[in-house]
């Protein structure tokens, strides 16, 4: 993910990337992009030619990076999730509006192309109110280890991430939260570990309630053996009154009416498995057009950047989930 908002940056016509630290490939990162290699993140965070900064770092370590560099007058840019904690994100969304900067998360599902359609259409009415949504996220780790991306996956098992529902989870409830403009209200979850030698979540299945009266399930999963089920790797089914949306985010939206099912838009094969495509234009689109929304936010233009408010209901949605699931209750998310 370094490299990628770092080629995003790149591929802007109003950013210019100035220097890159931390972590053991930051070197050879900086000297991909012929820019300065700072010998620490505050060293970094303190350079006055910095405007902004953005963070893809392990979940646990958001906090305090975010932290460090909005005391030193940065806007920032969080890859998802915001943090590990609710009152993290708190602390984070008050030192950003303390200091009149920009926080944002990296939801860049917002800015791919049958998820932005699909926005268009629910908030239209096309579909007529939300009855029920169903999202299916199984993946194959597999793939994407074998993918010729490099480095250490060991904070996917790390305690201080939590889990795999943390990795999956947020860009589900943010695109929920965003094409119904409503709030998660109570969830009720079962959460396991399947994958042996691990000690943190792999597998959730959870019923959700949202504020504008629709029901939900989610189901989240890396302990897959094998490639996932065919289009299901990002699926989401959604139960209007008027109408259906069978939304693969990587693939094909299609809507189901009176007149049946049709294809309403198309995203061109992604294809982020490997190093070699990953950095393609396709996968790039999206990650170029949020650092631009996160740019146009920072200049006090309209912008569908995902907020940091966005951020924390992922994040609170996820701990009450994995509340739900150690203690066998609904949970509600309401004050």
């Amino acid at each position: 993910m370094g490299r990628t908002h770092a080629e995003a940056a790149r591929r802007l016509p109003n950013a210019e990337l100035k220097a890159i630290a931390g972590g053991s490939r930051a070197p050879a990162l900086a000297s991909r992009y012929q820019v300065a290699l700072e010998p620490t993140k505050e060293s970094l965070f303190a350079r006055p030619d910095i405007d902004a900064v953005v963070l893809t770092t392990p979940h646990h370590l958001h906090v305090e990076e975010a932290l460090a560099a909005l005391a030193q007058g940065k806007h920032v840019l969080v890859e998802k999730p915001l943090a590990t904690s609710v009152e993290d994100c708190d602390r984070m969304i008050a030192a950003a509006a303390e200091r009149k900067l920009q926080l944002g998360v990296g939801y860049q599902q917002r800015f791919r192309v049958n998820n932005r359609k699909a926005c268009e259409l629910i908030r239209s009415g096309a579909i007529g109110d939300i009855l029920a949504v169903q999202v299916s996220m199984p993946m194959y780790a597999g793939a994407i280890k074998a993918g010729g991306f490099g480095g250490d996956w060991s904070w996917w098992n790390d305690p201080r991430s939590l889990g795999h529902l943390l990795n999956s989870s947020p860009h589900a409830i943010d695109l929920l939260r965003w094409f119904m403009r409503a709030d998660v209200t109570s969830v009720s979850s079962l959460s396991r570990t399947f994958l042996p030698g691990i000690k943190v979540e792999d597998t959730t299945m959870s019923l959700l309630e949202f504020s504008n009266g629709a029901i939900g399930s989610l189901f989240s999963s890396r302990a897959l053996p094998a490639p996932s089920f065919p289009g299901e790797d990002f699926r989401f089914r959604i139960t209007g009154s008027k109408a259906l949306l069978d939304l693969d985010a990587y693939s094909e939206l299609r809507l189901s009416d009176e007149n049946g099912w049709r294809v309403v838009s198309q995203q061109p094969p992604v294809k982020h498995e490997g190093a070699d495509t990953a950095f393609a234009d396709v996968r790039m689109q999206a990650y170029c057009d949020q650092m631009a929304a996160f740019i146009a936010a920072i200049e006090g233009k309209p912008s569908e950047i995902g907020t940091a408010e966005a951020g924390r209901a992922s994040v609170a949605a996820f701990r009450a989930m994995l509340q739900s699931s150690a203690e066998r209750r609904w949970i509600s998310l309401q004050p």
